[in-house]
């Protein structure tokens, strides 16, 4: 595993209270599953960052092995792996995943002058 790698990813974990590791873009979506887990997302309404692993070889062989899940897409709040797109879309039925998601926005959310 690469250190330069790894701190890449740590880094973009540590910056982006919301972001999640797919194949292709929200816009532009590679797979089924990262096209489902971003209709989620979206559902929700809330900003996220994303990073395409197809364009990122080095953080897709890399960040298997850091997160411990072999899989992608990958959801990561608040420096925590929530999951792939499975728990995503349960979580969006039941309704955890808007509230995960605007807490960790209102939290994250400019202070207001």
């Amino acid at each position: 595993m690469s250190e330069e790698v790894l701190s890449v990813i740590k880094q973009q974990i540590e910056e982006n209270p919301i972001i999640l590791y797919m194949k292709g873009s929200p816009q532009a979506p590679q797979c089924g599953f990262s096209a489902q887990t971003v209709q989620c997302m979206v559902a929700c309404g809330q900003r996220f960052a994303y990073v395409d692993i197809l364009s990122n070889p080095d953080i897709r062989a890399t960040l298997p092995g850091y997160a411990n899940w072999p899989t992608f897409p990958q959801l990561w709040v608040d420096g925590e792996l929530v999951g792939g797109c499975d728990i995503i879309t349960e979580m969006f039925e039941t309704g955890e995943l808007l509230t995960l998601l605007e807490d960790t926005s209102a939290k994250h959310a400019p202070a207001e002058e």
